[in-house]
């Protein structure tokens, strides 16, 4: 089951992602203690392949779905 979000809708990360890629033009792979678990971020974008364009305190990145949950 896929997950859907809103845009502007509060998120958390509730697994670490191997690595993170950076939501810019040209993305860049980052490591990913950038983002704390359980760190809250906002929604910006959805992006192909199951990928949120989320905006954390440290910047905006590319999570996929399952890394992902809403904020009550």
């Amino acid at each position: 089951m896929n997950k859907e979000f809103i845009i502007g809708e509060k998120v958390c990360l509730i697994a670490k992602p191997p690595y993170l890629k950076t939501a810019e033009p040209m993305p860049m792979l980052r490591p990913p203690d950038l983002v704390e678990l359980g760190e809250e971020g906002t929604i910006v974008d959805r992006r192909p392949g199951g990928y949120w364009s989320v905006r954390f305190q440290r910047g905006a990145f590319l999570v996929d779905t399952q890394y992902l949950e809403s904020v009550q």
